[in-house]
């Protein structure tokens, strides 16, 4: 193939669509290609050289995008790269505006789609300006001030484009990228995510083998360590997980993951979040950051195989452990993630497949032989999920999930997939009872379809389930049950277009080298026959049961319903499927048939009519000749006797045997062109007879047969879709039918038979457009001059008939011709359109209807008329095929695609029909491609009437209107600009003639519709100065009425869609890289025409750019504000207009003055909606501002005077001593200030250093502070006079502190940007005006009046970061009080705010800088002054200060630590809460973590030593420990005891509180605490229970989540183990639920050491004879749990220790003497009998949804304990009972596994009368 290609095309093509090659003018695309192709080349470089971003460099990179949808990339491999990188180049200009940066971006991504065709030796590309321009758009800094408007969809297209760049970093890529992103490194910090996400995102796993040390071994074990040490699942760990799922992906065997793989399985499992045990509570945080299923899928399929076979058996494990909750019984939250994984990992799998087996090997690194899957790892794997995916066939959430892992893995295993789901679809056929059974088993079975059919080696029997299957399906065409309708007719479909229907019987004597199966096949084919006309029957049947008559009441409407039409669509391709694949012979005896019902009968039109006409229709395109001798002259005679007498053709209701007639000749029509010319008198004479009808009904109908016989002789289509070309007519010697099931379409040899149009089709459609539409047209001439009466009827049916011979020969006639429109936009380069060839050339000589058409009705005016739209519209549009058929089409194609794809063998294994059906679109793809058409005079004529349509009085004529005007305003270049300001005429407040419809109508051609283009809202500085002030201003127009609800909403939808999809548009251009790359060489082909631009052009192309743009920008500003001062102005639109202002900030304009003024003015606004607008806008124009600080870089080896560490070492460090906070080192003198190095940010120096660690240059180097009046711009000037005055001032904090909503408000943070900013700028000017307000506002309590102060303040700490020392010591001189009164005044609506303000005040500031601050909140936090609430809340606010500091102020911890250890005793709940919390942050920096040094902060481990010595006391002693509170004034010291009660309280919170927020558990230290808890912790769930029982409850439930590592497990099991021995039976039944929950979350961690999962074992085994019967029945229950997630198996030992101990024999019943007291003390003997029973009924219930070989042998052992004594009997009772309940479903499957004398005796049991006793 690309030998001949290069040839043709002068260069070889790196991949073009082969469909293309099968269209029937396929030998003229290549010189068409070429030719577009040079077009873009030159074009492109040209405008690039010009430097004409727009329209030029848009408009060809559109084009090449349109290119590819047609060709593929049909390009060389030397263009291929140069178009990358010259768009790379593109993409990543500096300042490119955000629209364009997008659509080039997505046309990189289509470039770089198909990695195999570019290897890394082809192409390189830099990483740094993606990670640059992510940066700034992602993490952009002015974004949230409002100075950047980024579009939803910006975060996707930028990653994904990284992803498609990813395989060509170069190979230095690795190590720079962690030099850039380790100092980001600092687990405390949101840094971190940043980091780990960037990580994930960039770091090139693609590297050959040879360069593994380049790449992923820099960074593998330092990121595995980091991902294994973190336990809690912080939000970035998912990343981490993304990016070790693609490693492994990319580089199968060539890392050895195997020490990982327990807890890689562990983590899955967890990550599922699945209830478990009893009293299990669930942590938010696991929910929120769970792992995707889409990674987790995909690394598990890469660690399948290998030598040491690990993976697969824990990937077994974890099916087994988690298959019950797949059974359709059980629902919840997390059953859509189970789905997820089972539908994702066989796919998974077989994508790993093909790439090992079948793909042509590329570039990329292919899977060593050794790690290859084998055939064995395949049967395992698929073993291991038959079961799981089995139960999930019926679940909930309907069945698709399961048929797509169905699917998939039968595609790998037929033999093993298939049977089990026939077994659970032959049941379901049969049953009536239970409908879903059969859809779920349907859609299932359409899954393994094309597996089952095709048999093969594996499972050659397949095809012989196929005719019974389709038999018995039969029933399921039901007239009563809609969806089992719909899923049967889809089964036989699919099933019908694998097999040809051919009777093969008699080749059974003929032949005799024919297979077993293969004999089968022969005899069972002669049923074809049968099945055929009993799917017929049924049919009828169907459509008998929905005439009109049955279905509807007599005032109901005619139309077919959406079920009813859903209905029809599956019957009629299901039987044109049936005929397309029918033999001769059988095709014969089904025409007959269904010619004979649709004869005799009469049929009402609308519904049954339309599904028999259908079925006829689909019988004449299977076979055009035997089926037209049949209807044709039948039809034609009988609508001309009917119609002999005159009087017929002008009745209003006909006549129903004509309509029927009419109906079912206009359908069965719809054949090639060349079978219906030998018709054509008769077709002809009717159409003449019957188009000049009455009845509305009559002349519809034909109409649509006009509209049919014209396009099947105009059209160009496939006519036969078998699925083995050349048809199934013959079953001879030579070919035997049956070898063809469910065999492909063979892409090289479709022989697809296309219809094209020959030249006496073509004439017999000119000859009836002569004859039917020429008259017309002259008729509505006539009458549009006057000369001629018609009425509206007769109008509407003439045009009716217009319309219809446009649609059935749109195709025969050329597109509109006129002049171009010219002077809509200026440009240096051709913006000429491209014409693709569809098949045909027009012929010349014929009149040109389209024109004529267009010429008559331009000269009518039907406001009136709907229809008259919908022809604009295709005179515009219609060549032959309408876009929303197409989309519909494609749809349509991908669907059946999904369902019918062979994904393993990949290539394109389709069947032939989609394969035919995919060449036809491409061929719909060509005529419909109109991107970038020429827009001509006579476009812009039809555009005007389409105008003056969408503004005409009636509303259906609107709306019809306006949406063939949004289309039309998508397709023609440019013409929104020459069409906006005739939409603005009707806007314009100074005309009187306009009404409210058109007022209307004009606004809604504004807003677009929600896929068009807006014309409100183009990205084009041009439009945007017209549209917005004309919205502005028709506030002012007469027709504006304020009172119609209508017209209001049209407004607020106006503006909204403006503020939902503005982007900041570009104002400077000039940036443009220079390096243009020669597209368009000399020695490139194909050749591109254009010449080379001069240096004139250069020059001018400079120039055009900046200038006017940021000229436009101003005036738009200033119109705006005019509309806003206008007097008149409704304040809706003032609203409206400020809105818009507020959308023009930039970061790159200063506003202008005008609208600076404006907006402070508006700080003071009268209403709420614009103060707080202007208060976004200030906060803006603050950071505009902002005058630029210089950096210089720092060496922190000077400042530490030590050396740097060798290797990686994180945390407290020498040389990262100095960043710390020192007490008696702080800056306390102004030339302390001044040498001091300050470090901002908190993350620098933590895990690494920056290669430049930068900080601010000495004051004298910075812009100078305090400038005077005089220095100052206007800008500034404007907001300095404001914010001086004292009147401006009192009136903004009036405002500032008023109430918004009650008890909602919260701190603001653009209220502190404000403040922030003016701080920043002006230094400390206002400050002296401000202070008498903050007093005032400190000693209010009111909750609103704090707030604003404590956003003034934060504002002020955050804003005095330059100031000089002078300044800021007189700044905390003032601050200090005014916080201590603040915190006295605290209330509880207001802690929360101070909390933020401090967290705001301290967030990436050097504590140094702040210790005046950090010393007044370490006063004394907790002194009992103003109660324990105050205490909590100034807790609280240091907490948040501290907080943001995290790892640079151990000095400060450890001070309140040592204040916090003596209050921990505290009496007030809240306080303790607080402290729990606060403890949580001074621990929170002791982490355990790799590569990390020991912390200078506080450490656990000696926290907790020290908390256990004072805990002694309750260690020791055996009673019960109950909650003493102490009342306050008791006098006496309390004792110990009661001290230690209130301590555990504040431990507990401690340990509540960090359990959600640390990065890792310190285990060994919770350990020390645990026997404590669980003597403490209540059984029941009681919520009456005092504070420390629950704390203690909660506390056991989040511990036994936690995630253990190896080495802690024997520790864990060694506490519990002396648990388990303790005497209060509460703690011992407590053990075992904690148990439950432990082992599943940490399961195959567990499972990997066999001494762990053995001690599990005798734990539980040992608490079966507890003496205790809760103790003993809970034992039972977790040991029937950790049975059926298969942690422990039922062996045989178990199994006879068990039953040996239900032989223990129990002593005689004593005779007691009456009334003594009953002996209550169960005997040891009893106890061991108990735990007997209980164990083989944990046994029995370890199993709910089968029946394992074992358990008939258990159940008859139990039931010979039926009347032993109690609690015996009770547990045998509701072993039984549960039995039953749960095998109840499937118990004709499970009865099999008994005996028939063990059924005898359970069938006793079950219904015995001791069951109901």
């Amino acid at each position: 193939m690309k030998q001949v290609a290069s040839d043709t095309l002068g260069f070889v093509p790196q991949k073009d669509i082969v469909y293309n090659k099968l269209l029937p003018y396929a030998d003229k695309l290549d010189s068409e290609s070429n030719d577009i192709l040079a077009k873009i080349k030159g074009n492109l470089s040209r405008a690039v050289q010009l430097r004409e971003l727009w329209p030029g460099v848009l408009f060809w990179t559109r084009r090449l995008s349109t290119y590819m949808r047609l060709y593929g990339r049909k390009f060389s491999k030397e263009d291929h790269v140069l178009f990358i990188k010259l768009l790379y180049e593109l993409v990543t200009i500096p300042k490119l505006e955000i629209s364009m940066m997008q659509g080039l971006a997505r046309l990189l991504i289509n470039l770089l789609k198909k990695r195999e065709l570019l290897s890394r030796e082809d192409l390189e590309l830099p990483w740094r300006p993606l990670y640059e321009l992510q940066e700034r758009i992602l993490y952009s800094k002015t974004e949230h001030l409002g100075l950047n408007w980024f579009p939803n969809s910006v975060e996707n297209v930028l990653k994904t484009l990284v992803k498609s760049c990813r395989p060509y970093f170069p190979e230095s890529a690795t190590q720079e990228m962690l030099e850039e992103w380790r100092p980001l490194l600092c687990p405390f910090d949101v840094t971190m995510q940043r980091a780990i996400s960037y990580f994930d995102l960039f770091l090139p796993t693609t590297l050959p083998p040879h360069l593994h040390h380049k790449g992923f071994k820099l960074w593998f074990d330092e990121l595995t360590g980091l991902w294994a040490s973190v336990q809690n699942l912080p939000s970035w760990e998912v990343h981490l997980v993304n990016l070790f799922a693609r490693l492994a992906n990319d580089n199968i065997g060539y890392i050895n993951w195997d020490p990982y793989i327990p807890k890689i399985f562990t983590r899955i499992l967890r990550s599922l979040n699945l209830p478990v045990g009893s009293s299990q509570m669930l942590v938010q945080r696991y929910a929120a950051n769970a792992y995707d299923i889409s990674h987790v899928v995909l690394w598990v399929s890469s660690l399948l195989g290998g030598p040491s076979q690990q993976a697969q058996a824990q990937l077994s494990g974890l099916f087994n452990s988690i298959t019950s909750f797949f059974h359709p019984s059980n629902h919840g939250r997390w059953l859509m993630k189970l789905m997820k994984l089972l539908q994702r990992l066989p796919a998974a799998v077989v994508r790993r497949l093909h790439r090992e087996r079948y793909r042509k090997p590329t570039w990329l690194t292919p899977v060593p032989e050794s790690h290859k899957l084998t055939e064995q790892n395949i049967t395992d794997f698929v073993q291991s999920m038959m079961q799981p995916v089995l139960l999930a066939m019926f679940s909930k959430t309907g069945s698709l999930d399961a048929a797509q892992a169905l699917q998939n893995l039968a595609l790998m295993r037929p033999e093993l997939v298939i049977p089990p789901v026939l077994e659970k679809t032959y049941p379901a056929m049969e049953t009536l009872t239970e409908p879903h059974q059969l859809t779920a088993t349907l859609s299932c079975m359409i899954g393994v379809a094309r597996s089952l059919v095709s048999g093969g080696q594996r499972f050659p029997e397949g095809p012989t389930h196929m005719l019974p299957l389709l038999v018995r399906a039969l029933p399921g065409v039901d007239p009563n049950d809609f969806s089992k309708c719909m899923i049967t007719f889809q089964f036989i479909a699919t099933f019908v277009t694998l097999v040809p229907l051919v009777d093969c019987s008699s080749a059974l004597h003929e032949r005799t080298d024919l297979t077993e199966v293969e004999r089968k096949l022969c005899s069972a084919s002669a049923e074809f026959e049968d099945f055929v006309l009993q799917f017929m029957d049924r049919c009828f049947a169907l459509i008998d049961s929905s005439t009109l008559e049955q279905t509807r009441e007599e005032t109901e409407t005619e139309k077919m319903t959406h079920l009813e039409s859903l209905v029809e669509l599956g019957l009629s391709s299901t039987f044109s499927t049936i005929l397309t694949q029918c033999s001769l012979e059988i095709f014969k005896v089904a025409l007959k048939k269904v010619f004979n019902f649709a004869t005799t009968n009469i049929f009402e039109t609308r519904v049954a009519g339309r599904m028999v006409a259908d079925m006829c229709r689909a019988a004449s395109k299977c076979n055009p000749v035997e089926a037209l001798k049949r209807f044709v002259p039948h039809c034609c005679n009988a609508i001309n006797q009917i119609a002999v007498n005159e009087e017929v053709l002008n009745e209003e209701e006909l006549d129903k045997e004509l309509l029927w007639n009419l109906q079912l000749l206009s359908e069965v029509t719809r054949v090639d062109g060349d079978k219906v010319l030998p018709y054509r008198t008769q077709l002809v004479q009717i159409l003449q007879l019957t188009l000049r009808l009455k009845c509305k009904q009559g002349y519809t109908l034909a109409c649509n047969m006009l509209h049919h016989i014209l396009r099947s002789t105009a059209l160009i289509y496939p006519t036969e879709y078998c699925s083995m070309p050349g048809g199934f007519h013959q079953h001879s010697r030579d070919r035997l039918p049956i070898k063809d099931w469910g065999r492909p379409g063979d892409l090289w040899n479709l022989d697809i038979q296309w219809h094209v149009p020959c030249v006496e089709e073509t004439s017999f459609a000119f000859y009836i457009l002569d004859l039917i539409l020429q008259p017309e047209l002259q008729r509505l001439q006539r009458f549009s001059q006057g000369e001629l009466e018609m009425s509206r009827e007769d109008v509407l049916q003439s045009l009716a008939i217009v319309q219809h011979c446009l649609l059935g020969a749109g195709s025969l006639m050329p597109p509109l011709k006129g002049e171009p429109v010219s002077e809509l936009v200026q440009s240096m380069v051709n913006l000429e359109e491209t014409h693709l060839y569809i098949g045909r050339e027009y012929d010349v000589s014929r009149e040109n209807y389209r024109d004529a058409i267009c010429g008559v009705m331009r000269q009518l005016d039907f406001s009136y008329i709907c229809v008259f739209a919908q022809i604009i519209s295709d005179l515009l549009h219609f060549k032959g095929s309408h876009k929303h058929e197409f989309d519909s089409r494609w749809k349509r194609f991908n669907l059946v695609k999904k369902s019918m794809e062979n994904r393993l063998h990949g290539r394109k294994q389709h069947i032939r029909a989609l394969l035919i059906d995919r060449v036809m679109l491409q061929h719909e793809l060509r005529k419909l491609t109109m991107e970038g058409c020429q827009y001509r005079s006579v476009h812009q004529d039809l555009m005007k009437d389409l105008l003056r349509l969408s503004t005409s009085t009636y509303s259906q004529v609107r709306s019809r209107a306006q949406g063939v005007f949004f289309t039309a305003l998508g397709t023609y270049n440019f013409c929104c600009r020459d069409l906006i300001p005739h939409v603005l005429e009707f806007l314009k407040p100074n005309r009187r003639d306009v009404t409210q419809q058109q007022f209307k109508g004009a606004l809604y051609c504004l807003l677009g519709n929600h896929s068009g283009v807006c014309l409100a809202n183009l990205h084009d500085w041009d439009c945007i100065t017209l549209t917005w002030p004309a919205i502005v201003h028709s506030g002012l127009s007469s027709a504006m009425s304020l009172e119609k609800p209508s017209i209001v909403r049209l407004f607020d939808d106006l503006a909204d869609k403006i503020h939902r999809q503005y982007e900041t548009i570009g104002i400077d251009f000039s940036v443009m890289p220079c390096s243009t790359l020669s597209i368009g060489g000399p020695n490139q082909i194909p050749v591109p025409p254009q010449p080379v631009p001069t240096e004139e052009e250069l020059a001018v192309g400079r120039k055009n750019n900046a200038f006017s743009f940021s000229r436009k920008y101003e005036r738009l500003v200033a119109d705006l504000l005019d509309g806003i001062s206008n007097r008149d102005m409704p304040w809706k639109f003032e609203h409206i207009a400020i809105g818009f202002l507020s959308l023009l900030l930039r970061d790159d304009l200063p506003l202008p003055a005008p609208a600076v003024l404006f907006f402070v003015k508006s700080l003071n606004h009268d209403s709420l909606l614009v103060r707080k607008v202007a208060i976004s806008a200030v906060a803006g124009i603050m950071k505009q501002l902002k005058r630029p600080h210089k950096k210089v870089p720092v060496n922190p080896l000077e400042l530490c005077g030590g050396k740097l560490p060798s290797g990686l070492a994180a945390g407290d460090r020498p040389d990262n001593q100095w960043l710390q906070y020192h007490s008696d080192s702080l800056p306390q003198t102004q030339q302390d200030w001044e040498s001091c190095v300050f470090v901002e940010k908190t993350h620098w120096g933590y895990y690494s250093w920056p290669r430049k660690l930068m900080s601010y240059a000495p004051p004298e180097e910075q812009p100078k502070q305090n400038l005077t009046r005089e220095e100052m711009n206007e800008r500034e000037q404007i907001i300095f006079d404001h914010f001086s005055d004292p009147v401006f001032i009192a009136q903004l904090i009036e405002f500032l502190s008023l109430e918004d909503r009650k008890g909602k408000d919260k701190f603001s943070p653009r209220r502190f940007c404000l403040f922030k900013g003016l701080f920043r700028n002006f230094s400390d000017a206002f400050v002296p005006v401000l202070r008498p307000h903050m007093q005032r506002l400190v000693a209010d309590s009111h909750e609103s009046k704090q707030r604003c102060v404590a956003e003034i303040i934060s504002g002020l700490i955050r804003g005095c970061k330059h100031w000089s020392y002078v300044k800021v010591e007189g700044l905390w001189e003032v601050l200090c009080p005014l916080l201590r009164t603040a915190l006295t005044n605290i209330t509880i609506e207001t802690y929360a705010d101070w909390g933020t303000c401090i967290a705001t005040a301290c967030e990436s500031r050097d504590p140094r800088k702040l210790h005046w601050l950090f010393e007044m909140l370490m006063e004394s936090p907790v002194n009992g002054e103003g109660g324990s609430f105050v205490d909590a809340c100034r807790l609280y606010v240091l907490q948040g200060g501290l907080a943001q500091q995290e790892w640079r102020v151990p000095e400060l911890l450890h001070r309140l630590l040592q204040y916090l250890e003596p209050k921990l005793t505290q009496v007030y709940k809240n306080v303790r809460e607080r402290i729990g919390s606060v403890l949580t942050y001074i621990f929170m920096i002791d982490v355990n973590l790799p590569y990390t040094q020991p912390t200078s902060s506080p450490r656990i481990a000696d926290f907790t030593r020290r908390v256990v010595a004072r805990l002694k006391p309750l260690m020791e002693g055996d009673e019960e420990i109950q909650n003493h509170v102490m009342e306050e004034n008791e006098v006496g010291e309390p004792d110990e005891r009661t001290q230690a009660i209130k301590l555990l309280k504040t431990v507990l919170k401690w340990l509540i509180a960090s359990a959600g927020r640390s990065f890792s558990t310190a285990v060994p230290e919770q350990l020390q605490l645990l026997p404590l808890l669980f003597k403490i912790a209540p059984v029941e769930n009681d919520d009456s229970y005092d504070e420390l029982k629950r704390d203690a409850k909660t506390c056991l439930s989040l511990m036994s989540q936690g995630l253990l590592y190896a080495e802690q497990i024997p520790l864990v099991l060694r506490v519990l183990q002396g648990i388990a021995g303790s005497s209060s039976w509460h703690a011992r039944y407590t053990v075992l639920t904690y148990l439950q929950i432990m082992v599943f979350y940490n399961l195959f961690t567990f499972m990997s050491d066999q001494g762990s999962v053995d001690q599990v074992r005798a734990l539980v085994v040992s608490l079966l004879e507890d003496e205790q019967l809760e103790v003993r029945e809970m034992a039972a229950t977790t040991l029937s749990g950790f049975l059926q997630c298969n942690f422990l198996s039922m062996d045989a030992p178990m199994q006879a220790h068990f039953e040996a101990l239900c032989l223990t024999s129990l002593p005689k019943k004593k005779t007691r003497a009456l009334g003594s007291a009953v002996d209550t003390v169960p005997s040891a003997d009893l106890m061991r009998r108990h735990a007997g029973v209980l164990g083989l009924s944990a046994c029995i219930l370890s199993s709910p949804y089968d029946v394992p070989t074992w358990m008939p042998q258990l159940l008859m052992d139990l039931s010979a304990h039926l009347n032993d004594t109690q609690p015996i009997e009770m547990t045998v009772k509701k072993t039984l009972s549960n039995f039953r309940r749960t095998h109840h479903d499937n118990w004709q499957e499970h009865k099999q596994q008994f005996t028939d004398d063990q059924l005898v005796v359970l069938t006793d049991l079950l219904v015995s009368p001791c069951y109901y006793a």
